[in-house]
């Protein structure tokens, strides 16, 4: 079986829900970066834009002031695929030539019209994100019939759409996006379901780290939420998941290696 891989998070904003204005600065971002790579992380997600919820968007010089000096100093001191969290076309196309090499929307190329074109031009990787409403009000009051066959006809529409625009889907990755419009009872039926999400044919990321609903399961704040982040880092691989985006690598890449191990036997 093919390897699962773990995506190290660095979220170069103020305000990010669990590391918020921590690695702001390049240096200390760098920094993670390196402590990231050293605790075996395969690739890393920068984002300059905090996507928690009730975030307010920032400016496109916020985020290129934010983000390209990062991508920068990583790539100066890293060999390993960098991916530019980003919904606009600009800040991906400028990611990209600093060293980032994957484009992450969140947005699924539904935020800025000129996202299709830059990926058009380009052959790097794609992760697309479902996510209903957006981070200033997708917490509001999230609401489905049926979560999972809804994500998943989702999936297929973006994913018939980018084809009708050229984009070989080998490039395509898809992300249900945990936390982003969904409930606690939303998140979890996503997680017991996510072999329906692998069973349309493309990769599968999970980024759940930290994130609230495991709060509110264990009463833990974000920062001590690593061991839990793991446990269902291990449950999601025995569904096919294939890449896990995480804060803490070192923690999550023992609990994948470890469900893989008895998957294997």
């Amino acid at each position: 079986m093919s390897l699962v891989r773990v995506m190290g998070i660095i979220n170069v904003t103020p305000d990010s829900f669990s590391d918020g204005g921590i690695f702001f600065d390049p240096a200390a971002a760098k920094e993670q970066a390196d402590e990231l790579v050293a605790a075996g992380a395969d690739l890393l997600d920068v984002g300059g834009e905090s996507t928690r919820p009730y975030a307010d968007p920032v400016s496109l010089e916020q985020e290129l002031a934010r983000v390209i000096p990062v991508i920068q100093a990583i790539r100066a001191h890293h060999t390993l695929p960098i991916s530019i969290d980003t919904t606009k076309a600009e800040v991906a196309r400028q990611a990209l030539a600093a060293g980032a090499g994957i484009i992450n929307d969140i947005s699924a190329l539904r935020s800025d019209p000129q996202m299709i074109d830059l990926v058009r031009q380009t052959d790097v990787p794609l992760i697309i994100m479902h996510m209903q409403g957006t981070p200033a009000d997708m917490q509001q009051a999230p609401s489905y019939t049926d979560v999972v066959a809804e994500i998943c006809d989702f999936f297929r529409e973006r994913l018939a759409w980018l084809e009708g625009q050229g984009v070989d889907l080998e490039r395509v990755t898809i992300d249900p996006g945990i936390g982003f419009g969904k409930s606690q009872a939303h998140n979890l039926t996503l997680l017991k379901h996510l072999s329906s999400l692998t069973a349309l044919g493309r990769p599968v990321l999970l980024g759940h780290s930290r994130k609230r609903f495991i709060g509110e399961l264990t009463g833990l704040p974000p920062g001590e939420r690593d061991q839990a982040t793991a446990v269902l880092s291990a449950l999601a691989v025995a569904q096919g998941v294939s890449i896990i985006r995480v804060h803490d690598v070192a923690a999550t890449r023992q609990a994948v290696r470890l469900a893989e191990a008895v998957l294997a036997a």
